[in-house]
Formats: C-alpha cells, sequence, structure tokens
C-alpha cells in the first residue's frame, strides 16, 4: 500500500546556479492552470487508488513559495478536498527564505502543513551570490522566527558543503549559525556539479574552483561533530535531527518504500514500477487535457533490482539494513545474496556486521559511494 506523495512545484522565481531540478522561471507561467491539472492528476490517480491512505506529503520544487498566497491557497484546498489530511503523520513543504511572508505562512497553517523545509545554503552573503540565491543571512534568520511565530514546531533547514571557494571554516561558520536558530532538522550536502547548470558551464570553461577533497571531507567532520555537540542525531548519511524529528517522508524513500510522484517531470514508484512524469509543462499539461497519464517513462522494477536499491538505500540510514526486515521482504538473508561484497568491506573497515544489522562506518561514511558500488549489477536473475 503507497503511504506517501510527493507534489512537484515547477516554477522559481530566480535559477540557482547548482540546480538541475525541473524548473522554470515563474514569469509568464501559466501557474493556475497547473496548479488545476496537478489537482487533477492528483484526484485522478487516489480515486484509482482508493485504498491508498497516505502518511506523508512532501511539497518541493522549483520553489513552493514562488507561489502568491491565493495560487497557495487553491491547491492545499484542493489537495484537502482529495485527500484525508487529518490522517498524514507529517506534511512538508519547501519553503525559500525570502518568499514565506506571514500572508503565505498562514494559508500553509491553515491547510495543515507542519513540517517546512527551507532552502538555506549558507550564511555567508558573497557565497549566497556565488551560488546564484537572493536571499540573505538576514533573511534567513527573519524567515524562521517568522515562521515560529506562525506556530511550526517542525523546521528544518538545508545547508551546502564544498563551494566555491569555501573553506572548512567558512562552513562551520554556517552551520554555527543554524545551529543558533534552534530548528529541529538540517540536511547538508556536498555540492554535484551537474549537467545543465551555470557551475557546469563555468566548470567547462576552468572558471570554478571548488575547495579540494580533503577540505571537504574536513567541513562534514565538522558536520557530524559539531551538530553531535548542539544534539543532533544523525540518522542518514546527511540528515541529522533532535529526538523525534527525522523526516518521515525522506524515510519512505530510504526504506526503498513506494510513493507517488504527482506533478510534471516528478517521479514515483508504485505497484513495483518506477516512472517520470514529463518535465516540460506543456507536454504534462497536455497529457491531463486530455485525459491521459502523463507520464513519460516507466521501468517495471525486477526482484534483483529491488534487493539491490535496498542495500545502496538502506545503507544510507546509519542504523543500516536490519537483517530480519530484509529476509522478510527477499526471502533470504543477507549472506545468501551479498557474502561476497559484505565480507570484503567488513575486512576494509567500511562496514559493520553485527546479527541483526549491517551499517556504515566511520570510514565507511566518507566513502559511501564506493560502499554503494558494490550491490550494483552483482546478481543474477
Amino acid at each position: 500500500m503507497v503511504r506517501a506523495a510527493y507534489i512537484h512545484i515547477p516554477f522559481c522565481e530566480h535559477i540557482c546556479h547548482y540546480c538541475d531540478f525541473n524548473k522554470v522561471f515563474l514569469k509568464n507561467q501559466p501557474v493556475d492552470q497547473y496548479i488545476n491539472s496537478l489537482l487533477l492528476e492528483i484526484d485522478r490517480m487516489m480515486q484509482l487508488r482508493s485504498n491508498s491512505a497516505l502518511k506523508t506529503i512532501y511539497i518541493g520544487g522549483g520553489t513552493p513559495t514562488a507561489l502568491t498566497a491565493e495560487q497557495l491557497d487553491v491547491l492545499l484546498k484542493g489537495i484537502k478536498s482529495i485527500i484525508d489530511i487529518g490522517k498524514l503523520d507529517e506534511y512538508t513543504i519547501e519553503v525559500n527564505p525570502d518568499s514565506i511572508e506571514e500572508d503565505k505562512l498562514l494559508v500553509l497553517k491553515t491547510h495543515g502543513i507542519n513540517r517546512l523545509s527551507m532552502g538555506v545554503q549558507t550564511f555567508d552573503e558573497g557565497l549566497l551570490k556565488e551560488i546564484g540565491r537572493t536571499h540573505s543571512a538576514r533573511s534567513i534568520k527573519d524567515a524562521v522566527k517568522r515562521s515560529r511565530e506562525a506556530g511550526f514546531t517542525n523546521i528544518s533547514l538545508d545547508l551546502m558543503f564544498g563551494l566555491p571557494g569555501q573553506s572548512p571554516s567558512d562552513f562551520k561558520k554556517s552551520l554555527l549559525e543554524a545551529i543558533q536558530l534552534d530548528v529541529d532538522h538540517i540536511s547538508a550536502y556536498s555540492l554535484k556539479v551537474e549537467e545543465k547548470t551555470v557551475f557546469y558551464n563555468r566548470q567547462r570553461k576552468g572558471k570554478l574552483t571548488l575547495p579540494p577533497e580533503e577540505d571537504e571531507i574536513k567541513m562534514y567532520e565538522i558536520l557530524r561533530d559539531d551538530l553531535k555537540q548542539a544534539g543532533f542525531k544523525q540518522y542518514e548519511i546527511s540528515n541529522f535531527a533532535k529526538p523525534g524529528f527525522e523526516s518521515k517522508h525522506n524515510l519512505v524513500y530510504w526504506n526503498n518504500e513506494e510513493y507517488f510522484g504527482f506533478g510534471a517531470g516528478s517521479h514515483g514508484y508504485v505497484d513495483g514500477v518506477r516512472y517520470q512524469n514529463h518535465g516540460p509543462i506543456p507536454k504534462y499539461l497536455k497529457a491531463i487535457e486530455e485525459g491521459a497519464k502523463p507520464v513519460l517513462q516507466e521501468h517495471v522494477v525486477s526482484e534483483i533490482e529491488r534487493i539491490e536499491e535496498a542495500m545502496f538505500m538502506g545503507l544510507r540510514k546509519r542504523e543500516g539494513v536490519n537483517r530480519k526486515q530484509f529476509e522478510k521482504l527477499y526471502n533470504r538473508s543477507l549472506e545468501e545474496a551479498f557474502s561476497e561484497q559484505i565480507d570484503m568491506l567488513v575486512k576494509r573497515g567500511l562496514l559493520c556486521s553485527t546479527k541483526d544489522s549491517i551499517y556504515l562506518t566511520e570510514e565507511g561514511l566518507l566513502l559511501s559511494n564506493e560502499v554503494f558500488e558494490q550491490f550494483i549489477a552483482v546478481l543474477s536473475e
């Protein structure tokens, strides 16, 4: 049974230099038509899946709060008319510090949003400009303050490290600023230069200077050490929470569970099929208008793929992969599936194996991608 849904809002008032998500400039876009089509897609799917009892919804982007308060009201009121939000354990929306005014916060609160994920990235004014963000350090603090005053008790901040010209001490300062805001959850990701981004073009021209690998490792160590001291528990490679504030929606992904994906360019995983919706808004709108599924491509996930995904997604969690749960789901033990890989990684000091689970060691955290690669394309059908 599918218990989670991701809803995509592809509009941005400004495109950041590192972002490769499906998004478009807000100006002159058919925003109202998109909202109506999105609600139609959700309604059609939920009618087909009337037995689905959603527990988490995550509205991401793009920039959901690039919508006006009136547009947010239409969207959230529409969702409420289709889905019983009273049964949700977690209802998250991504917000930008410079586009989350009091009227929008009131709309979010009125319609049951109970978790805000705030895209901060850094508190360094120079770095904010370098990466193409439009907010300031001051606006971050104001946004958190306004959100608390509006009654939000679950606020997460997103940070980045390994940014152009960023030093470990620069990152430590930003992290301290985030901790001092007394938020409930912090996610921090290293910069990945993706194709079709401003940074990618700069890198190709030799105009992008990134920190050396040893500095990036130091930043990650600072992240883990400082957040632990501040009372945050690391529950996933890049995610830290105060007790009880772990992201329930993101755990769906890491537990390799199924979820709906709604909106242009969104991804979903339902009935053993991974799918991606049309990204270009006109194609998405046309499909909805014609009463068709707005799906660009589908992939039936084989049993072998499910097992391999369970490993490299599950090992992202600090608790790792539970032996009993794995065997219950896949009718084989971890050793029956991956004895050679587990033995090799344990000997290298990258995995720890106990009677209950396997999980990344401290060194394994730093070399996680190398660990994950060991579980891909190794099983036979």
